[in-house]
């Protein structure tokens, strides 16, 4: 979706400013200072302080600002400093501005504000307490949330769930099941979000995250009214209707404390076009072009087509000669591709081409009903005998 240029924070906030917020891994409030604000980035430095208490009201309620420094697990005593999206959460409150406690910006970022947690892990470490952090979440695969729903009792003490792998899910469902859930990520392989409406049962939802899901309309729009606490909406390749009614709902909530970050949208002729191909998601990645998606997409059919011809054929799983060179000409195009002066293939990228390949043989070993590992190695050594990416 087109983003709007923002010359400041959609919430009021200036560097010097304490806020507060009620921390549930804490069970009290805490608070932390904003140190900066970068307008290109939309972001803003946050230094979390050692604090927590009941709900104040001032700064003075505060007592000494002290900046929290972290030793628990690998940290070494640095401060608890970070750049979060600038977007204040409405859960949040400004106590007030004060000069600033540290004066240099933070080169670590993180996807959401949730100050206390590191709070309470550094707490916890000072207790001699090394078991993971509990956070009343729960992760679970598509399959498994099937299993779940003819349970008579709801899952009362979850408060963030993550599924992923999903193929079918609905979410009347979930709302059944996970009553009080806080934070929801729910992530397909253009897999299908049935009943999306019924996540507007969630009153206590302020983290909502989908991805490679589609199925939904406009009719299924979270409410505003109906989860007032939403702080957080990220969705990722959704279709289009959905994403647009959802950014016409919540876009207008920014000024009240929710982020919304919507990423390729799409049409209705998208998922059948692109179930078969493996490097869907580059398809409107932020540093690969339309012309570089296309280009390699054409590749990717062209060593396709030629590897499945290839594994059709008695013995071609051990045609080591024919592999090879299909996996040197891949390697090859993709050294042309990236080889301009608007390269592309990062780590993510080169795991991901190595990953198409597989996904070649592995439809192979499903037609022809047994495996072609040699034929694996004989294609990944072919690219890795010329790629310079």
């Amino acid at each position: 979706m087109t983003r709007r240029r923002e010359t400041s924070p959609p919430r009021p906030i200036t560097p010097g400013d304490v806020v507060a917020a009620y921390s549930e891994e804490l069970g009290e409030w805490t608070a932390a200072q904003v140190t900066d604000l970068d307008p290109a980035g939309r972001t803003a430095g946050v230094l979390e302080l050692d604090w927590s208490g009941p709900e104040p009201s001032s700064v003075e309620e505060l007592g000494a600002l002290v900046p929290l420094r972290l030793h628990h697990h690998a940290h070494d005593g640095g401060l608890s400093h970070c750049n979060f999206a600038w977007v204040l959460p409405r859960s949040y409150k400004v106590l007030g501005n004060v000069p600033l406690l540290h004066e240099r910006r933070s080169n670590s970022y993180s996807s959401g504000w949730n100050i206390g947690d590191q709070l309470a892990r550094q707490r916890q470490w000072e207790r001699g307490e090394r078991s993971p952090h509990r956070t009343g979440g729960r992760s679970l695969l598509g399959a498994e949330l099937a299993d779940l729903v003819a349970r008579s009792e709801p899952f009362t003490e979850v408060r963030s769930l993550t599924i992923t792998g999903i193929a079918v899910v609905d979410g009347d469902d979930v709302a059944a099941l996970f009553p009080n859930l806080t934070h929801l990520k729910l992530s397909g392989n253009l897999g299908t979000l049935n009943g999306a409406a019924g996540l507007n049962r969630l009153r206590s939802l302020k983290w909502l995250h989908l991805i490679d899901l589609f199925g939904m309309s406009a009719s299924d729009c979270l409410s505003s009214t109906a989860v007032p606490d939403l702080e957080m909406l990220w969705l990722h390749s959704v279709p289009a209707e959905y994403a647009t009614a959802m950014s016409e709902m919540w876009a207008r909530e920014a000024g009240n404390g929710t982020l919304v970050e919507i990423s390729s949208p799409r049409d209705s002729g998208w998922v059948a076009e692109n179930r078969d191909n493996p490097l869907r998601d580059w398809d409107g990645r932020e540093h690969i072009s339309a012309a570089q998606y296309r280009r390699s997409v054409r590749q990717f059919m062209t060593t396709r087509r030629a590897v499945l011809d290839v594994l059709a054929a008695p013995g071609g799983d051990t045609d080591e000669a024919r592999l090879t060179d299909l996996g040197s000409e891949f390697g090859e195009a993709f050294n042309q591709f990236d080889g301009t002066d608007d390269p592309f293939i990062e780590t993510v990228e080169r795991e991901e081409l190595f990953d198409a390949l597989d996904a070649i043989v592995d439809e192979a070993e499903a037609a022809h009903g047994r495996t072609f590992a040699t034929a694996r190695e004989f294609l990944v050594a072919g690219v890795e005998e010329v790629r310079d990416w």
